[in-house]
Order: structure tokens, then C-alpha cells, then sequence
């Protein structure tokens, strides 16, 4: 299953103890689901806990069952339809609704005027029209419902709890989205979905560990390059050097320096200060190479 399957699958873990909450959460799922109209309801789900939770959800809501419902076998795409007037009836009436008239969606603050009935909101838009993507790819989560209206006022309720999300416009859809990895953990942990929130952080920490190593790994090896190259110059001083006046043309503590560049020609200054007799400082091995340098470069 995909990351997005998986936060949904979490959500409907939530209980649905208070009526209220549920009322909320049912509007959320009707308002970014495919068909709210005085004519019909319709919701199409491929995810299997949404399948199982939608009947419950609207029976504590309502006290109604669907018209139709998919086979517990199917696979893929279910549906869920209403289209009895009186049920349609119930469930307008529950938002402050008249079916006998032309459907405005638009968010009714009445229903979502407390912060759980908020909360049970958005996560029935999430469920019905939301989609969120792996951690590990990047970060981005989203809200896409058909109507603007109701798009513009979930920003405003969105704001009104202290998130900072973003509109766009796609194809037919409305989108309300987060792209700040902090801001979907905290909208997840809201909506009941913690664990996933958790697995956001996770990824975000192992990202973080990836990139140190990287950049470890990169200066590392630029320092070994750095090494590398500076031996070299030192062992191509040192061997004109030898094939000029030689090395016993060297004040001794230089000399004890070029034959040991020349015996260990993979050596980090440190190491070779270290093999010094008696060991120097890497400073002191630095300024005797310098030295080797500049004897090469007079002759």
C-alpha cells in the first residue's frame, strides 16, 4: 500500500463515539467526495478501511444506510450511493441544507464550530479527497474537491487553527495543500493520524543522516585528494632534489623529512610528524616540507 493508503487506514482507527463528531466528519466526506447533489450522493473509495468505515460513519450520523454498496469482494474502485429523497432530505437538513433548492457548498461554520468537530472535518476531506506523499520521496499533502467555495472557506478554517496552507487550481479540482514537513506531522497528529505523523519525522531524521554521511564522505574525500596531491608535489621536489645536488646537500633534519615522504608517500602530515625521530607537531612537519619546496624550487 502506499504511504497515502496507509495514513487513511490509520484515521479510520478513530471511534466514532460522538454523534457530532461524526456529523462533521460525514460533512468533510460529502463535500470533497465525487456526488453531492439534492439527486444523489456518490463516493468512490479504493481504500478498503474508508469501505468499512463509510456504512458506520453514516449510520451514527444519519441513522441511515447506504442504497448501494459495493460486494465485499470487489477490488478497486467501491461505490457508495444515496439517492432516496428522504434520506437525502435527512442529510441536507443536517447541514442546514434545503434539497428543494439549489445546492450552495459551502462550508456551514455551524457545523464545525467546535475544535474536535474541526478536526473530524478535515479528516473526512482527507478520506474522501485528500492524498499525501511518501516521506521518503518528498512532502506534500493535499485537500482536491470540486468546488471552490468550499476550497477558499477550508483555507480559512485551516488558518483559524493555525496552519498556513496553500490554493491551487487543477484541471476541475480545487486544491488546499501543505508543503512543509512540519506542518503536515502537526495537521496528521490533528487529524489522528500520529503514527504516520511519527513516520514523517522518521523519514525526515533518516534523510538528514543520509545527507551527513554524504557530505562526511564527500569532504573526506576531498581532503584524501588534497593529500594525495600534496604528496606528490613533495616527492617530485624531492626527486630533483636527488637528481641535482642530492640529498646530502640537505641540512640533516630535512633530509630525515625527504626520506620519509619518499618511504611513506601516502602519509597525512599527521602521520608523518608522527614517525619523526622524535615525533614533531604537524605544523613543524609542515613548515620542514615547505622547506624541501622552496630548496627544489632554487636549484
Amino acid at each position: 500500500m502506499s504511504f497515502s493508503s496507509d495514513v487513511k487506514t490509520e484515521l479510520c482507527r478513530d471511534g466514532l463515539s460522538r454523534r457530532c463528531c461524526a456529523v462533521a466528519e460525514a460533512y468533510g466526506v460529502l463535500l470533497y467526495a465525487n456526488t453531492f447533489s439534492p439527486r444523489q450522493i456518490r463516493i468512490l473509495t479504493e481504500n478498503e478501511a474508508f469501505a468499512q468505515r463509510l456504512p458506520r460513519l453514516f449510520r451514527r450520523a444519519f441513522a441511515l444506510d447506504f442504497d448501494q454498496t459495493p460486494p465485499e469482494d470487489r477490488e478497486g474502485k467501491k461505490t457508495f450511493l444515496i439517492t432516496d429523497r428522504d434520506k437525502l432530505r435527512t442529510i441536507f437538513s443536517a447541514f442546514g441544507y434545503d434539497p428543494d433548492r439549489a445546492l450552495a457548498h459551502h462550508v456551514n461554520l455551524a457545523v464545525v464550530e467546535s475544535d474536535c468537530d474541526r478536526a473530524a472535518f478535515l479528516r473526512g476531506a482527507f478520506l474522501a479527497g485528500g492524498s499525501v506523499t511518501d516521506p521518503a520521496r518528498g512532502y506534500h499533502l493535499e485537500l482536491a474537491t470540486g468546488h471552490e467555495s468550499v476550497c477558499r472557506e477550508t483555507h480559512a478554517l485551516l488558518l483559524d487553527m493555525g496552519f498556513e496552507p496553500k490554493d491551487a487550481v487543477r484541471g476541475r479540482s480545487w486544491l488546499t495543500y501543505f508543503k512543509k514537513s512540519d506542518a503536515i506531522e502537526d495537521l496528521l497528529t490533528t487529524l489522528g493520524a500520529s503514527l504516520s505523523a511519527m513516520g514523517i519525522m522518521e523519514a525526515k531524521v533518516e534523510k538528514h543522516m543520509a545527507n551527513a554521511m554524504n557530505r562526511l564522505t564527500n569532504c573526506d574525500m576531498a581532503n584524501a585528494d588534497k593529500v594525495t596531491d600534496a604528496a606528490a608535489q613533495q616527492l617530485a621536489a624531492i626527486r630533483a632534489i636527488e637528481a641535482g645536488p642530492g640529498l646530502d646537500a640537505l641540512p640533516p633534519v630535512l633530509q630525515e623529512t625527504a626520506l620519509l615522504r619518499i618511504a611513506n608517500p601516502s602519509c597525512s602530515l599527521s602521520d608523518l610528524a608522527q614517525l619523526a625521530f622524535p615525533p614533531v607537531s604537524k605544523s613543524c612537519m609542515n613548515h620542514r616540507l615547505r622547506k624541501l619546496m622552496e630548496f627544489s624550487r632554487s636549484l
